[in-house]
């Protein structure tokens, strides 16, 4: 579906609405998604679209996944995530999980950015060099 120029404005302005100190507020997003589905305007459907998608896009970047081989202590979880509020906020929700497939290391996934240290995948990328 192809969105006008002025719908992808119109909901880039709205999502900064949204935004309450660099933050997505879900009580504002509510509202507005309420507020449009009763106005209409022109292009609303463009509008809404977008708006999903900024919004979508946001909260993956708010959310992390960490997967180790064996699991982590405390001390490790709280170490991990401190770093990784350092780097994209303390706002970010971290969950941690067991993969056994990893056989060592950590694999973190925050939004599109992917961190992969783990010991299956230096053995993948050496078989591909022979």
């Amino acid at each position: 579906m192809k969105i006008s120029k002025q719908a992808q404005r119109d909901a880039r302005q709205l999502f900064r609405n949204c935004q309450v100190n660099g933050l997505l507020d879900e009580g504002r997003v509510r509202q507005t998604l309420a507020l449009l589905a009763e106005k209409k305007p022109r292009g609303y459907v463009g509008i809404l679209t977008r708006l999903h998608r900024l919004v979508k896009l946001e909260t993956e970047q708010r959310r992390a996944t960490v997967e180790s081989a064996t699991p982590l202590s405390a001390d490790q979880r709280t170490q991990v995530s401190n770093q990784l509020g350092s780097l994209y906020g303390n706002s970010l929700a971290v969950t941690f999980s067991e993969t056994p497939a990893l056989i060592g290391g950590l694999r973190i996934q925050v939004g599109s950015d992917l961190y992969d240290g783990s010991v299956k995948t230096r053995l993948e990328k050496l078989e591909q060099s022979f």
